[in-house]
């Protein structure tokens, strides 16, 4: 697994891309798994500080009580409108709460507008990510892994 800042060091061009895909929209899709292992998604947003991809909750929201039981998650990115200018990214791995006070404090105070208190925090370890774009009639999808190189596949 990695942090943020680990992808932008070894897929520099791609964390761009990705990045831009999940600040350019506000709400994004999460897939989380239920008690019965069966999925769900759930709206949410993401912000990215420090050397890493956060994500927040209402407190007690089941989108937060399934990541506590089991941390895996994938993250799609808002695609925008339909003609998906920037492309699709996703982001999969596992979700780590952050319980701690001070820690909860700091990372509201580093925000344009912080979440009403109590909130559910997470930190994304980052395990792949996956930036699909067309070019012409071509689909090109661009994959990484931590400690691998991004792979480039072209799809017609």
């Amino acid at each position: 697994m990695a942090t943020w800042e680990d992808f932008e060091q070894e897929a520099p061009e791609l964390a761009a891309l990705v990045r831009a895909r999940f600040e350019a929209e506000k709400h994004h899709v999460l897939a989380t798994l239920r008690k019965d292992g069966s999925p769900r998604v759930s709206g949410t947003e993401v912000d990215f500080v420090g050397a890493d991809v956060w994500l927040g909750s209402m407190y007690g929201a089941v989108k937060a009580r399934d990541l506590q039981r089991d941390g895996r998650f994938a993250l799609h990115a808002h695609p925008g409108g339909e003609a998906m200018t920037g492309g699709d990214s996703k982001l999969s791995g596992r979700a780590v709460e952050v319980t701690d006070e001070a820690e909860l404090a700091a990372f509201a105070a580093d925000l344009p507008e912080p979440p009403p208190s109590p909130f559910h925090l997470f930190r994304l370890d980052i395990q792949q990510v996956v930036h699909t774009t067309l070019e012409g009639d071509a689909l090109w999808v661009l994959n990484w892994h931590p400690g691998r190189p991004v792979e480039k596949i072209q799809l017609h």
